[in-house]
């Protein structure tokens, strides 16, 4: 589809998709189809982007995501709080003392960014707003969906019905589409109008306060993430943008007697509670930019989606507390996660099953993470660690869980590669090999070191070849939609012969690459490097070895040297990898041997397959790749929509 008006002779105008809500994840969604052609209708209830407060916390992983989207930069000019380190306050006979501090991000996990950022939602939903802008949609104020139904025998190709009205006015419009995305919020009327309930993990509730603003204070660590317990009550500090702080307050449970009245305390009450767990500290506001008392609990939706048409995603299908920072985060990855999906399928590259595996990967995600937020909230809110397991933690956090580390050091670990979206992954099914996967071959690896399939691809530096740039193996392809195959190649003089017939067999006849090449493969510019032969396909060739024994006309054959300027060698010092002299192939396990890394479009390793001589690696690919791609019908569709 043209990204054009296209509306028909019976007035109705026709979308890929309709985008309800613009918060982080309609925004991120909207986003990464919008810059592949597709035509959307993004509507949302507010008048404008959120003004103040809301979610305010990108992870580690999700700056990744950020960079690789080519966001990053946008994010960081606004000058946001950077949290390196995380302070804990105890109870002691003044009044609170601190007890221990510790890595936001420990260096057992290998971040390229190890801290969370901090800025107010509406400056980040900005950023993407003005990147969708660029790419010709806007986001219709305020609008809100009125209803839907889903009806392909009336059109199988648009089954969507959507009617849409403004919030403050008399309009309406009649859309058809492809799919409709419910991305607004817990109340989703998209959800409530699919049936689909809301389980809550546990039936207490905890009501919260938050109070963002400038403050006057002595309490020392006011810059740094805090988390204190007095005799008062718990209150959780975080830093943010232009001199301003959050704090957390939780002021009741559902099990409290007086929980209703402490749903209707106000900004002055929850003020003077701040001040009493401060104490000895003082703390004044000079002003407030945001105010709030709402109640939290841990829900999950039953389904995401009833029909791979119409979808749910965010807050619209999972609630918890605001403690671990994993809103917006987790917003994030199930726009990421669908959109590729949706794009692979509507390009002809796979089929239409593939839809199916949104939910379960990211609903069980959801579920971890209800856990994971149980847990956490009864650590931090429930129960005040011994001040040696406060040290403990601080001591400990830069190494490896050992078997005698304690619970509360155990939790912590756990915690920080789960907030820090490292500890995001998936399991066996259609897109991560697994012994019970169609693909059979032998040459399929199941785990290489601290690489399997499901989990994210390594945080790696390389020389690239062609210019000696220094750089970010894991960022060098940019999110696009596009599968990327990580050959790691060894010592070139012994993997020649592999090399050679992996080459060709990617060009020869019904191949998984040959039945995805562009339509306008012989007329590509030669400095198209991503994808000079199929929109779905990058080609990364790491050798183990100096760049300056890499010579890409002799030691690159066929087809992969047309991916120039994505040969690399693997021959810098990794502190990770200390010994290492290939620390690329050692964190992939490769060692001294060779293997080929699938990874999917979102960056999570889909399959490992051995590079040897002869047609086993080829074949072991088309294996994998013939599960859920469609054998050749993309080329026409996808240059048709751009």
């Amino acid at each position: 589809m043209s990204i054009k008006e296209n509306v028909r002779p019976d007035g109705v105008a026709y979308y890929d998709i309709v985008i309800v809500g613009a918060g982080p994840v309609g925004l991120m969604l909207s986003t990464m189809l919008a810059r592949w052609g597709y035509k959307i209708k993004h509507v949302d209830n507010r008048p404008e982007p959120t003004p103040t407060g809301r979610a305010d916390g990108i992870q580690p992983r999700s700056l990744d995501l950020l960079r690789n989207m080519g966001l990053k930069a946008a994010i960081m000019d606004h000058k946001p709080a950077r949290v390196y380190e995380v302070a804990f306050w105890d109870p002691n006979c003044k009044g609170i003392v601190r007890t221990g501090t510790w890595a936001s991000c420990p260096t057992f996990i290998d971040a390229r960014y190890p801290f969370t950022t901090l800025l107010h939602q509406g400056l980040i939903e900005r950023v993407f707003i003005a990147d969708l802008e660029k790419n010709g949609v806007h986001v219709h104020r305020p609008w809100t969906v009125r209803d839907f139904q889903t009806d392909p025998a009336q059109d199988v190709t648009y089954p969507v019905q959507v009617e849409l009205s403004q919030v403050d006015g008399p309009r309406t419009e009649k859309i058809r589409a492809k799919y409709l995305f419910g991305g607004e919020g817990a109340r989703s009327f998209v959800r409530e109008k699919l049936g689909i309930p809301v389980r809550y993990h546990d039936p207490i509730s905890h009501v919260w306060a938050v109070l963002d603003g400038v403050v006057d204070t002595d309490f020392p660590d006011i810059k740094m993430k805090a988390t204190i317990h007095s005799e008062h009550g718990s209150i959780m500090v975080i830093p943010r943008e232009n001199e301003m702080v959050r704090l957390y307050i939780q002021l009741a449970s559902s099990s409290d007697p007086d929980w209703e009245s402490k749903r209707k305390s106000t900004e002055s009450e929850v003020q003077e509670m701040a001040k009493k767990i401060l104490q000895p500290y003082r703390i004044t506001w000079e002003r407030v930019e945001w105010f709030s008392v709402y109640p939290i609990g841990q829900g999950i939706a039953d389904n995401y989606t009833l029909d791979q048409r119409v979808f749910l995603g965010g807050d619209a299908c999972h609630t918890h507390s605001p403690k671990a920072g994993q809103g917006m985060n987790t917003a994030f990855l199930d726009a990421q996660n669908l959109a590729w999906k949706i794009h692979a399928v509507e390009s002809g590259f796979a089929k239409r099953d593939l839809l199916k595996t949104y939910e379960p990967e990211r609903r069980k995600m959801a579920q971890k993470l209800l856990e994971f937020d149980n847990r956490y909230a009864k650590l931090f809110s429930q129960r005040i660690p011994a001040a040696d397991e406060v040290k403990a933690a601080s001591d400990n956090h830069g190494t490896e869980a050992e078997e005698h580390d304690n619970d509360f050091v155990k939790m912590f670990k756990e915690s920080c590669e789960f907030t820090s979206g490292y500890g995001v992954y998936y399991e066996p099914n259609v897109l991560n090999w697994s012994p019970d996967h169609p693909a059979q071959s032998s040459l399929m690896l199941k785990k290489a070191t601290k690489l399997s399939p499901g989990h994210l691809f390594i945080n790696t530096d390389v020389t690239r070849v062609v210019d000696a740039n220094i750089v970010h193996l894991e960022q060098e392809v940019p999110l696009n939609g596009s599968f990327r195959l990580f050959v790691f190649g060894g010592d070139p003089k012994k993997s020649r012969a592999a090399l050679c017939d992996l080459a060709n067999g990617l060009v020869a006849k019904k191949s998984f690459y040959t039945n995805h090449l562009r339509q306008d493969v012989s007329s590509v510019s030669h400095h198209e490097k991503n994808n000079p032969h199929s929109l779905f396909f990058t080609i990364c060739t790491v050798f183990a070895t100096k760049r300056s024994d890499i010579e890409i006309s002799r030691d690159v054959p066929g087809v992969l040297a047309r991916y120039r300027e994505h040969v690399y060698a693997d021959d810098l010092h990794d502190e990770k990898v200390p010994a290492a002299k290939a620390p690329a192939h050692a964190k992939t396990g490769f060692g001294d041997s060779q293997g080929v890394v699938v990874v999917r479009p979102d960056g999570y390793v889909g399959a490992i397959v051995e590079l040897q001589e002869g047609k086993g690696t080829m074949e072991a690919l088309n294996e994998y790749f013939s599960a859920f791609c469609t054998k050749g019908e993309s080329a026409t569709k996808t240059q048709a929509r751009l």
